[in-house]
């Protein structure tokens, strides 16, 4: 677990699709309540924010009831339209990149947070890191080096 003062105010970023991916390549199923739960123990959990772009007009999404039952249950969710293409060899791709609304909303929130948790092990946003810090906040990073390839 990350190491919080009890006083620290905490803000909770999480990469949807990252720590889909890493959970999925570790066979790890995640409590999200508990999740909650623990940092509202630890310090004063202000918000957390779970970022994920949707496929619209599929008729059913495998996310969708991750996402309803995470707002429902104290996270705020942060969604976008995915968007569907083909690429050069003909095979179907989505794209739903949340990096700039992630990182948006960590700088919007800066001054009324001490302790930043990013769950995601996506090198980009290193230099975002770097800005929080130099506000002079605490940063923890959560991630993996054991999927593949190596979240980090």
């Amino acid at each position: 677990m990350v190491n919080i003062n009890s006083q620290d105010r905490i803000g909770l970023f999480i990469d949807g699709s990252n720590l889909y991916a890493a959970a999925r390549a570790l066979a790890f199923d995640i409590d999200y309540k508990r999740l909650l739960d623990a940092f509202a123990e630890k310090g004063r959990l202000i918000r957390a924010f779970y970022y994920t772009a949707l496929i619209e007009d599929q008729e059913y999404s495998p996310i969708r009831p991750l996402v309803d039952w995470l707002d429902y249950n104290g996270y705020t969710m942060v969604t976008k339209p995915a968007k569907e293409f083909t690429d050069s060899m003909g095979r179907r791709k989505i794209k739903g990149n949340m990096d700039i609304e992630l990182a948006v909303d960590m700088i919007e929130m800066a001054p009324v947070l001490d302790h930043v948790v990013l769950f995601s092990g996506d090198g980009d946003f290193r230099r975002l890191v770097e800005a929080v810090q130099r506000k002079g906040l605490l940063v923890s990073v959560v991630s993996t080096v054991r999927s593949q390839p190596p979240t980090k």
